[in-house]
């Protein structure tokens, strides 16, 4: 049972409010008691004052030795109410008179000769005024003992107020509260529960909701009551996750059907080749050397595929360590632009290098040549005959930004968002033959993969009729080679 939230939230706040209820509670009676003491001690030294004015004013009207003690007993007469009890001692301690004296006197008999009176008697004997709970009856009293002065001497006023009325007040309110508690918390685990169960309604709905979604209904998506609340963000933020799956399950699916069916073509040469070089027991040696040539091409074609395909694969899974070393940018520029004169040359393209001098990097050599000469392979494969290439660099800031521009047809705008997937390729129609030069679609991605790399990024600047422009933009973090030019 505790393994649902429901309840683990409604024992929570149960606990938390009956934690609370009864602090408030004790909090509550604590004050109560207080003030009904306060207001309790209150009354006797108002009772005690009108008693002693009293007394004054009966001292007038009595003489002789027997005055203090008749003074008393028609004070007690004027100010007896129930459940108090009076008695007055003389200066030396004894009792003069007190309301037990009187008939009718529903006080316990033995009260005022009780060991309780005379340790009250005891504790006052050094203060003029004190307050103090003594038991006796049926809820013990609050006394006040209070001294006096009655002709040049010393007398002593002691009142006992019952505090069973008191006592009863506050058996009400422990009563009321023994009640009240246990209902309130009773009703308030019971609205918490169907609280609790409305609040995480939606989160039952995303459970099953996500419990429903696999690879085959990926479009599908999690329920959004409230987009503003926690659990809308929660949800929206898992529909964020589910289109990101639902995309990387896309491009998977295309990946493999593109791989297959660039896989499919070479092999398919192979098999053809193989089959009619071997359907006749005799052939000329030319034309056994025809069939050796293609399928030397097909088998160097899909060798690359394959290469590239491991290549991106352990780039996927961060597999592809880097060797970082300080080289000059624009050495490796000229270098790849010597070794793909010959394939500009083929179809009769203008190849052109504008790069300055000087320009250190911190990279991988061997994947940056590789990026470049994708790039280069690229704009000749897609430029027309008799057309040009331009490759050139520049530092801006703290990055180089590599530009590879070409004459050609340019990409058609809806297209553009795509070039750098895997396997796509603008011309859909075009084969794989040596006189077109198309590749499997998938130089443009391994070259964004190691600008990326290295902290850089790779972009189409620019294209339309005119051609296209790619742009590689790498940090150009200074190398220590930088300060030294001349160990070049």
């Amino acid at each position: 049972m505790l393994d649902s939230v429901r309840v683990r939230l409604t024992l929570w706040y149960t606990g938390l409010l009956a934690l609370f209820l009864v602090l408030l509670s004790l909090i509550t009676y604590f004050i109560f008691w207080r003030s009904t003491l306060r207001r309790t001690d209150s009354n006797l030294t108002e009772l005690s004052e009108a008693f002693l004015t009293t007394v004054q004013a009966e001292m007038l009207d009595n003489h002789g030795s027997d005055a203090a003690r008749l003074a008393a007993q028609e004070a007690i007469v004027e100010h007896r109410f129930r459940d108090h009890v009076f008695a007055v001692l003389d200066p030396k301690g004894n009792q003069l008179t007190s309301s037990q004296d009187l008939p009718n006197e529903t006080s316990p008999a033995g009260l005022l000769s009780s060991p309780q009176f005379q340790k009250l008697l005891a504790d006052s004997a050094g203060a003029d005024r004190l307050f103090e709970n003594m038991r006796g009856g049926r809820s013990g009293y609050r006394a006040l003992v209070r001294k006096f002065p009655l002709k040049g001497q010393t007398y002593t006023l002691v009142i006992l107020q019952s505090l069973h009325p008191q006592n009863e007040m506050l058996e009400e309110v422990r009563a009321t509260f023994a009640w009240v508690i246990p209902i309130a918390i009773f009703l308030a685990s019971i609205g918490g529960y169907f609280l609790a169960r409305k609040s995480l309604a939606p989160v039952v709905a995303m459970s099953s909701k996500a419990g429903r979604i696999g690879a085959e209904n990926l479009h599908e998506r999690l329920p959004i009551q409230n987009a503003k609340d926690e659990l809308g963000r929660l949800a929206a933020s898992f529909n964020e996750l589910l289109e990101r799956v639902d995309e990387s399950f896309e491009r998977q699916r295309r990946f493999m059907s593109d791989a297959s069916h660039e896989l499919r073509t070479p092999a398919a040469i192979l098999r053809g080749e193989s089959e009619v070089a071997l359907s006749r027991a005799e052939r000329p040696a030319e034309e056994y050397r025809e069939s050796l040539a293609v399928l030397h091409a097909e088998a160097q074609r899909l060798t690359q595929i394959v290469e590239d395909l491991f290549t991106l694969t352990r780039a996927d899974a961060g597999q592809y360590p880097l060797s970082l070393h300080d080289v000059y940018l624009d050495e490796l520029i000229a270098e790849c632009a010597h070794a793909t004169r010959s394939l500009a040359s083929a179809k009769k393209i203008t190849l052109t290098c504008e790069v300055p001098e000087e320009l250190p990097i911190h990279a991988d050599e061997a994947l940056l040549r590789r990026m470049i000469l994708n790039l280069l392979d690229n704009a000749i494969k897609y430029t027309p005959t008799g057309g040009c290439v331009t490759v050139s660099c520049e530092r801006s800031g703290n990055e180089y930004a590599l530009n590879v521009r070409d004459s050609g047809p340019g990409i058609p705008e809806d297209l553009q968002q795509r070039v750098f997937e895997r396997f796509f390729r603008v011309d859909k129609a075009r084969t794989h033959s040596e006189n077109d030069g198309g590749g499997a679609g998938l130089g443009l991605s391994i070259a964004r993969w190691i600008a990326e790399a290295h902290h850089g990024r790779l972009i189409l600047a620019r294209s339309d009729s005119s051609g296209s422009t790619f742009t590689a933009l790498l940090p150009a973090i200074v190398a220590a080679m930088e300060k030294a030019p001349a160990a070049r």
